[in-house]
Parts: C-alpha cells; sequence; structure tokens
C-alpha cells in the first residue's frame, strides 16, 4: 500500500512534497493511518485534531491518544499537534444545526483558520473508496444531480483526499501489517446516523451481491465523471448565448432559454451553486407573471417580464431610515456622499447634484421607495409617481428594490443615481448651492 500510495502521489498530487500539510486526524484508524504514510514519505506535515466533546471521557481519551502519538513521532520528525474542545451541543443549538452539521462547521472553520494562522498550504483527510460509496448512497437517497453521484471529490479548495483510492479493507490490512494503534469511535457502530445505517445494513448486502462492488463502483464514479464534464461544456456554450451578466445579476432571457427543450436542467446547473432548493418552483418561475420570486439564503431569482434576473438578496432593511446632520461634510452609510457649498454650478452627472440649501430642512433622510411616493421630475411641469418614473425608465423589480430617495421633511430631493427634484433647484435667488456627490 505504501508503494501504491507513494505512485498516486506523485501522479495526481506532485506538488504536495514542496507544501506544509495540515491533517484532520481523529485518532481513527482511516487517519492514522494516514499519518504512517506520510511520515513514511518524509511529507512537512502536521497534525489536527477536533475534540467534540460528545462522548464525554472518551472523546478526551481520543485527543490525549493523538497527542502522544504525534509526541512520539516528534522524537523522529518534526511534527506539530494542534488540537482544540468545541461545546459541539451548544454550537448546534445556537445556530439551529443538527450535530453533524455544527461539528462540520467547527471543524473546517477551524482548519482554515489554522491553514492562514500557521501558513500551510493544503488540509488532506483520510476519506476513502468506501466513504465515497457511502456519499453516493446517501445522496441517491435524498434525490440528487449527477454532482451528488460521482463521490467525494478527490480535492475542492484546499482540501485534498489522498486515500479515496483506498478500501477500508486495504487500510485495515495495512494497519495490522504495520502495529498502526488507533481508537475505535463507539458511535461508529450506532445506527442513529443514515451514514452508519448504510454501512452497517446496506453496504455488506450489495458487496455480498456483488464481491467487485468497489472496483464496480470506481468504474461508475469515473464514467459519471466523464458525463459530468460533457454537462460542463454543454453548459458553457449555451450560458454564453441565454445569460447577460452585469456587476450585480445575472439576466436570464427567457426568449433563448425556452428555445431548449430541457430549459430546466440547465438552470439547474447554472443556479445550483448560489443555494438553492426549491427546484420546482424555479421550474415553474418561467412561467409565472412578473413579480414572482424565489429565494435562498442569500440570493433571490425574479421573474421581471422576458427575464429572470438572480441577485444578492438585499439585506437592509426597507422601512429603515439613515439621518444626515447639516454640515456633514461626507457619508458612509448606506451609501457614500460628499456635500460641499460651491460658488456655481459645473457640470453634472447622474451622480451629483446641485441644490438650494435654503430650501433643505435637515436633517436630511436617506431611505428606500415606498409605493405612493411622489415627486417632481427636474426639468419638468407637475408631478409623477416614482412607480411611474421607474417604468418609464424600464427599470426591473431588482434595480427598483435597490433605489435610495434622499429626502427633506418627507419631500423627495433626489432619487439617487437618476433624477432630481425640480422643488430644491438652484435659481437666481439662490444664496447658498449644496452640492452632492454619491461616491
Amino acid at each position: 500500500m505504501l508503494t501504491t500510495f507513494q505512485n498516486h502521489l506523485n501522479k495526481n498530487f506532485p506538488y504536495l512534497k514542496e507544501k506544509r500539510l495540515l491533517l484532520a486526524t481523529s485518532g481513527g484508524i482511516d487517519s492514522m493511518v494516514l499519518v504512517h504514510l506520510l511520515h513514511q514519505l518524509n511529507y512537512n506535515f502536521a497534525v489536527a485534531h477536533c475534540n467534540f466533546q460528545l462522548r464525554g471521557e472518551e472523546s478526551d481519551a481520543d485527543e490525549n491518544f493523538v497527542i502522544n502519538q504525534v509526541s512520539i513521532l516528534s522524537h523522529r520528525a518534526q511534527s506539530r499537534c494542534f488540537a482544540i474542545k468545541f461545546d459541539t451541543k451548544k454550537f448546534a443549538s445556537d445556530y439551529n444545526l443538527s450535530i453533524q452539521l455544527a461539528a462540520r462547521k467547527l471543524r473546517y472553520d477551524w482548519f482554515y483558520e489554522l491553514l492562514e494562522k500557521e501558513n500551510f498550504d493544503y488540509i488532506l483527510t483520510a476519506h476513502h473508496l468506501d466513504d465515497s460509496l457511502e456519499t453516493f448512497l446517501i445522496n441517491l437517497s435524498r434525490g440528487t444531480g449527477l454532482d451528488g453521484l460521482i463521490g467525494i471529490p478527490n480535492q475542492n479548495d484546499k482540501i485534498i483526499r489522498p486515500l479515496l483510492v483506498f478500501s477500508r479493507d486495504e487500510i485495515e490490512t495495512f494497519a495490522n501489517e504495520n502495529n498502526i494503534s488507533w481508537r475505535e469511535d463507539s458511535s461508529n457502530a450506532s445506527d442513529i446516523y443514515l451514514r452508519n445505517k448504510l454501512r452497517h445494513n446496506v453496504v455488506p448486502i450489495l458487496k455480498e451481491l456483488n464481491p467487485n462492488l468497489l472496483t464496480s463502483f470506481e468504474k461508475t464514479i469515473q464514467n459519471l465523471k466523464q458525463s459530468q464534464s460533457m454537462v460542463d461544456d454543454a453548459s458553457k456554450l449555451v450560458y454564453k448565448i441565454v445569460v447577460e451578466e452585469s456587476e450585480n445579476e445575472l439576466k436570464f432571457n427567457l426568449k433563448e432559454l425556452l428555445k431548449l427543450p430541457n430549459y430546466d436542467a440547465y438552470l439547474y446547473q447554472w443556479l445550483k451553486d448560489y443555494g438553492f432548493s426549491a427546484w420546482d418552483d424555479i421550474y415553474d418561475l418561467v412561467h409565472s407573471q412578473s413579480g414572482k420570486q424565489v429565494f435562498c439564503e442569500n440570493f433571490l431569482l425574479l421573474k421581471d417580464r422576458s427575464y429572470l434576473i438572480l441577485s444578492p438578496k438585499n439585506e437592509t432593511n426597507r422601512n429603515q431610515i439613515f439621518k444626515i446632520d447639516k454640515n456633514s461634510s461626507q457619508v458612509n452609510i448606506p451609501l457614500k456622499f460628499a456635500f460641499c457649498n460651491v460658488g456655481d454650478i459645473s457640470i453634472s452627472d447622474s451622480n451629483s447634484i446641485f441644490v438650494d440649501e435654503d430650501q433643505l430642512k435637515f436633517p436630511l433622510e436617506l431611505r428606500k421607495w415606498q409605493e405612493g411616493d411622489i415627486f417632481h421630475p427636474f426639468g419638468m411641469q407637475g408631478t409623477k409617481k416614482v412607480s411611474k418614473y421607474f417604468k418609464d425608465e424600464k427599470l426591473s423589480l431588482i434595480d427598483k428594490l435597490n433605489k435610495w430617495l434622499l429626502c427633506s421633511d418627507n419631500q423627495i430631493v433626489w432619487i439617487v443615481g437618476m433624477r432630481q427634484d425640480e422643488r430644491f433647484k438652484v435659481t437666481t435667488n439662490t444664496t447658498k448651492i449644496l452640492k452632492i456627490t454619491i461616491l
């Protein structure tokens, strides 16, 4: 196994030899074998152990075991051990997470913190081929796209899994042959978690039906990865036809999208990384009336006329009002404004206006537009609803939601970045000219 492991690293991860590696180590057989392999091949690595304090004295014993094992190694090589205790149950309760999700977040947040603080290059975990099979079955049972059926990736971002080419049986055989010590996690014997149920009850039956199950699974994964590559290529080509990009949003042209017989597959491919899960709602959005929206944690997808528009959620409360006091020279929240008195009017643009300061009543207010807002557009006679102005300007609903109004005593001074109000313009009677600029 050592030779196979070395050849695997030389072929697929040749750059690791000169890097500083952080090895996630639970004390179980998989991670202890990885410690042994890396030590035998003289890689530069340190060990990181998380004590989630979920199994009382057993968790503490795991931590002590890992620290002691690294201490033994350090007599023969330069190895460090980082260990941390987490109140996992409290964290899960505070953030309304399952214990498994809480532990995962705590673990990887800490690993990345160590990566940055201690100047490590990569995080290594000891996931193996059986883990990948179990992940495949979990995703299959829950319903998934092609991404969920290609098992655990060999690498994503700074995380590398160099044992994925080995089975659990191979790892156990190697550990016994080399007298490698490890700790058994008693929770692995429980069927509380879905992964354990599959490991104890489903996978053994599959292996009984097909003794070469893992070999067949590896071939299947390779075929699925090739299919995924073709999907990615097609997705990128069609994306250029359907999607218009701007700084803060993506616009999906429905006319072009609906030319595709399987448009929902392309929408899934383009949107899956944004955190959406209500896929039926998204597919229905294509034929919904304008104004319908689908939300996920950080983004919203909006039907607006002939487009679906994807943009980040606006986290600012639409009813929140920001005050701007008299004599303020600059404001930074929620937008950056500069205020200065000038002697005359220079050429203005969409980012600045000139107003008669004596017509203003301070503090000024900065707020989002609301239904029913009316203003006097600069250079026009009479009033106009802001909503009608937005419609005439052909603003999407997302653009409308993002617009701010600068107001004086509930009167609109400026639809920021668009149109000044006539009532505050500079006239021949103006004695103080105030220039307002958005930075």
